[in-house]
């Protein structure tokens, strides 16, 4: 039998055995981190992984929601190659009406030759021009620039890339009587072929077309807002246009056009054509206020026929893929804004929220006056 004493003194002596195994098992492990640096960077690795947030899942958009994409920057845009202080003086071409008989006011097409322009003055679809009219105002000083959107694509109308083109109705409007005529619009009406006329810009990005093919592109316009819509179009269907922009479009284009009369249609005979060649690409809506009734007897008006389409127009906004434009006078804002809460609301849709977010998305653009 052993003695508490030398049962104690036997395991004294056995600490010194323990601290030597303890020590030389820390040496070795610190020498093998030494030697193999990546096996724990390795390990540090896989910790940071797994204590990480993991990623969110993604959530299907819900019906009041629109998809959020992030909006995309249009590189390479012509902006301000010309400035008020040193305008280019453009020759107008071609200068003739765009009405038919019995038509309301006045408007017109007129194209200008850019091709001694130095710099170059290109410009893409869906910008503006600035426009400064000849002559002085009643202070002696001279006209101030209007800008007007551009109706012909990048190409022009003869697809040399040398010209572009507006689409112009001359502003007339009663004053204490008397009927006053729009300084810079009846100057643009007036002017001939052969006549110099000072150009600035381009302007704009806020009206510009996707690059994606497959886009869908709705199209609202009233009068002579219907220039842009005019340069999306050849875009998208013309032969020669498709052909020197290697730009096939494959989506669909929708355009809800207003007019006070059937013979203030503009551009008609060049939208019936594309009709016809692409009856799966495009569609046309018109609202013809002084000739058509809308559902409750008055007038017939944009916003009337976006309230009849409100299903079929919102299952496109609902897609990712599709912009919306508008263009025209200002005083159509609020019917469209009205009409798209209407149309928003049968299909479960709340619109103050949808169009900020499609706004935020690149995907609503608005071009008033």
């Amino acid at each position: 039998m052993y003695s508490q004493a030398k049962v104690l003194a036997g395991g004294l002596a056995h600490i010194p055995v323990l601290i030597g195994v303890f020590y030389f098992i820390l040496t070795f492990f610190k020498k093998r981190a030494q030697e193999f640096p990546q096996d724990n960077k390795g390990k540090t690795s896989e910790v940071k992984v797994s204590s990480s947030k993991p990623e969110p899942k993604k959530v299907p958009v819900s019906k009041s929601e629109a998809p959020k994409p992030v909006k995309k920057k249009h590189a390479d845009v012509p902006v301000n190659i010309y400035r008020p202080k040193t305008p280019y003086e453009g020759t107008v071409i071609e200068n003739y009406s765009l009405l038919n008989e019995g038509a309301i006011g006045r408007v017109n097409h007129i194209t200008f030759d850019l091709k001694d322009s130095d710099p170059f003055l290109n410009y893409v679809e869906g910008q503006s021009i600035g426009i400064m009219p000849a002559g002085e105002d009643s202070n002696g000083k001279p006209h101030k620039l209007r800008l007007y959107s551009i109706a012909s694509t990048r190409h022009g109308d003869n697809f040399e890339g040398n010209t572009v083109s507006l689409c112009v109705r001359q502003l007339q409007y009663e004053k204490d009587g008397e009927t006053i005529n729009g300084v810079c619009s009846t100057y643009l009406c007036d002017i001939k072929p052969g006549d110099k006329v000072k150009i600035t810009g381009p302007v704009g990005k806020e009206m510009l077309l996707p690059d994606e093919e497959d886009a869908n592109i709705v199209m609202l316009a009233t009068g002579t807002g219907i220039a842009p819509m005019r340069a999306y179009l050849r875009r998208m269907f013309e032969a020669t246009e498709k052909k020197k922009n290697n730009w096939n479009f494959k989506g669909k284009a929708w355009l809800f056009m207003g007019a006070p009369k059937s013979a203030n249609l503009l551009y008609e005979e060049d939208f019936q054509r594309y009709l016809a060649d692409y009856p799966d690409n495009f569609k046309y809506t018109k609202a013809i206020s002084r000739e058509e009734q809308n559902e409750k007897g008055g007038r017939m008006y944009i916003q009337d026929r976006v309230l009849e389409s409100a299903n079929e127009l919102f299952n496109m906004i609902e897609d990712e893929k599709t912009h919306i434009y508008l263009c025209g006078l200002k005083g159509m804002e609020p019917g469209i804004d009205e009409a798209m809460t209407k149309a928003a609301e049968e299909k479960g849709l709340n619109w103050s929220e949808l169009r900020p977010q499609l706004k935020k998305a690149g995907r609503w653009h608005v071009e008033t006056y």
